[in-house]
C-alpha cells in the first residue's frame, strides 16, 4: 500500500497556497485580519502551518482573495483532510510539533548523528537506556510511553511497503559509547548491520581518522518529499526540541554538508564490517 500525504503535509501544503493567494491578491496579513475581523497573528500562524485551520476559515479567506469556485472547493477539502489525525496523535505527550507527520510522508531521510544511534534504527533496550539518561526525572510510565512511541515510528522503515530512502551517516563515537551495557550495545550494533542490508537503508561511519568534519556542530535530518508542492525541509536538533529550516539556501547548505559527510565516511560495505567487528568485541 502506498503512503499518501499525511495530515501534517496537507496542512503545510495548504498554508503555502494560502500565503501565495494572499500575496497574489496584494493584501497584507493585517488587511486580511481586518476584513475577517480576526487578529493578524492568527493569519500568520495559519500561513506558517503552526496552527490548523477550519474549512470555514479557509472558505472565508479564499472569498477575500477572489479565488474561483473550483479551487475554493479543492482547498476547503484539503483543509478537511489536514484536520484528520495521524497514528502519532495517540502519543501527543511524546511527539510535539510536526516532525513525525513530515517524516511519515518523506520520500527520503538523510540524517547525521555524532553521539547516538538515530531513533529509527534503535533497539528497544537502547531506546530505553537513552530516554532514562536524557530524562532522569521521568516516571517509569513516561519512559515506557516514549519507548512504545519510538517503536511505532520505526515501522516507517521496517514495515512499510513503500518506505523512504533512509541514509544515516554516524560518527565513529556512536559505536564506542556503550549504552545500556555491553549486551544491549552489542544487540544494537547487530541491528545496525541487519538494517543496513535493507535495500532502502544506507549506513556510513565517519572514522576518527577523518579528523574534523562537517557534522560536528549539531545533528540534523534532511526530509525530502515526492511532490514539488512540498519543498524539502531540514530539522536541526538541540537539547530540548528542534528547529525547521525551509528556505532553499538553508536546505542547500545542509545538503552540501551531508554530501561532505558521505565523502568523508567509510563506504557502506566497510562500515558494516566496522560495526560488526565492534559488536563482536562486546561479546
Amino acid at each position: 500500500m502506498s503512503r499518501g500525504p499525511s495530515p501534517t503535509v496537507r496542512r503545510r501544503r495548504l498554508a503555502a497556497r494560502l500565503r501565495e493567494l494572499r500575496e497574489n491578491a496584494n493584501l497584507t496579513i493585517d488587511e486580511v485580519g481586518d476584513k475577517l475581523e480576526c487578529s493578524a497573528s492568527k493569519i500568520s500562524r495559519i500561513e506558517t502551518g503552526h496552527v490548523g485551520v477550519t474549512p470555514r476559515d479557509v472558505r472565508d479567506m479564499l472569498e477575500v482573495y477572489g479565488v474561483d469556485d473550483d479551487e475554493r472547493e479543492a482547498l476547503v477539502q484539503l483543509a478537511r483532510e489536514a484536520r484528520k489525525k495521524g497514528w502519532w496523535h495517540a502519543y501527543n505527550e511524546v511527539f510535539t510539533g510536526s516532525f513525525v507527520g513530515l517524516e511519515s510522508d518523506a520520500s527520503f531521510l538523510h540524517t547525521h548523528q555524532a553521539l547516538l544511534v538515530p531513533g529509527l534504527l534503535q533497539t528497544e533496550a537502547y531506546t530505553r537506556a537513552v530516554i532514562r539518561a536524557i530524562r532522569p526525572d521521568s516516571a517509569e510510565a513516561d519512559v515506557e510511553l516514549r519507548v512504545r512511541a519510538r517503536i511505532n515510528r520505526q515501522k516507517l522503515i521496517t514495515e512499510e511497503s513503500n518506505p523512504p530512502e533512509y541514509w544515516a551517516v554516524l560518527d565513529e563515537a556512536v559505536l564506542h559509547r556503550v549504552v545500556g551495557g555491553p549486551e544491549a550495545m552489542r544487540d544494537q550494533l547487530k541491528k545496525l548491520v541487519e538494517l543496513a542490508s535493507l535495500p532502502h537503508v544506507t549506513l556510513q561511519i565517519v572514522p576518527f581518522s577523518s579528523g574534523a568534519h562537517a557534522g560536528m556542530e549539531a545533528p540534523f535530518l534532511i526530509l525530502g518529499f515526492p511532490e514539488q508542492a512540498d519543498p524539502d525541509v531540514v530539522y536541526v536538533e538541540n537539547s530540548t526540541s528542534g528547529v525547521y529550516l525551509e528556505q532553499p539556501e538553508d536546505v542547500h547548505r545542509y545538503t552540501l554538508m551531508f554530501d561532505h559527510l558521505r565523502a568523508a565516511a567509510l563506504k557502506p560495505d566497510d562500515t558494516v564490517e566496522m560495526v560488526d567487528r565492534t559488536a563482536d568485541r562486546l561479546s
